[in-house]
């Protein structure tokens, strides 16, 4: 019988970057989901406060060496990997020197937010997508976690809605406290954009504002999950406004178990939940 598939595209992952409450989820809800029978694979991007040599990580010749390019500009795009053996889970990084050499995840030292993070963003989720198709790898959920995945549903829907490996799939993504200012880049739209994606359909990140890249990721979800006990009011409100398959916040001690039946009610069709 077919095993359930679900491909997680996360923000955050400990132990390789500061614990955090995303970055928690993001470590335990692969494994959790693995250990309730389903084939997952996990990625994040490769920050450069990720240590390498501690965490074993290497590159994965064989994904590696394909140009991603953003904003009409080539960026090599560098595929590694690392094992967590305590729960034989596998976690591939999105790498490339410009966009993730630096020691900071999202802000530099004196707190200032990098100003190419809408890059970053739009690389590391087209980066996701094109190793999943050279693994030959067909998810069922697509499971994102934070802003920083906010691209993947438009990708998936859009761009890739013809492909196979994408065209069943159904994307999930999770809204944390994670809201960032100032807004990004303004040019943030017109670097997602690719065949397929019409300038109506990038109307609401016109001006990318923290609030308007949360409604951007909900409009191109199939369903909504709220990852942090408190989000940000206006977000919450666009939820309930959306009308789409939610699922409120759960606490430590219930989320894997609550998460693993949302995934059926998002897949009502699959026959065999492994």
């Amino acid at each position: 019988m077919k095993k359930l598939k679900v491909l997680f595209v996360s923000q955050e992952i400990t132990p390789y970057v500061p614990e955090t409450h995303m970055s928690k989820i993001g470590r335990q809800l692969p494994q959790g989901t693995q250990e309730r029978g389903r084939e997952i694979r996990t990625f994040m991007p490769r920050y450069g406060c990720v240590n390498e040599r501690r965490n074993q990580l290497h590159e994965v010749i064989r994904l590696s060496g394909m140009n991603i390019i953003v904003d009409e500009s080539d960026h090599p795009l560098i595929i590694k990997v690392a094992s967590i053996q305590q729960s034989r889970m596998q976690v591939y990084f999105i790498d490339n020197e410009e966009y993730f050499q630096r020691k900071a995840i999202m802000q530099d030292g004196d707190g200032n937010f990098f100003q190419d993070n809408d890059e970053r963003s739009v690389f590391f989720c087209r980066g996701v997508i094109e190793t999943v198709r050279k693994l030959g790898w067909q998810p069922d959920i697509i499971h994102c976690n934070g802003w920083f995945t906010a691209p993947v549903g438009i990708l998936v829907k859009k761009v890739y809605k013809d492909d196979p490996l994408f065209a069943e799939s159904k994307v999930i993504y999770n809204v944390y406290d994670d809201e960032f200012t100032p807004a990004l880049n303004k040019r943030y739209g017109q670097k997602i954009q690719m065949t397929g994606i019409e300038d109506s359909d990038l109307k609401t990140i016109k001006d990318p504002t923290y609030l308007n890249v949360q409604k951007f990721a909900i409009d191109n979800a199939d369903a909504i999950i709220q990852g942090s006990e408190k989000i940000n009011s206006d977000v919450a409100k666009y939820i309930k406004k959306s009308g789409k398959l939610f699922l409120d916040y759960k606490n430590a001690d219930e989320y894997l178990d609550s998460y693993s039946e949302f995934y059926g009610s998002v897949l009502e069709d699959v026959t065999e939940l492994a």
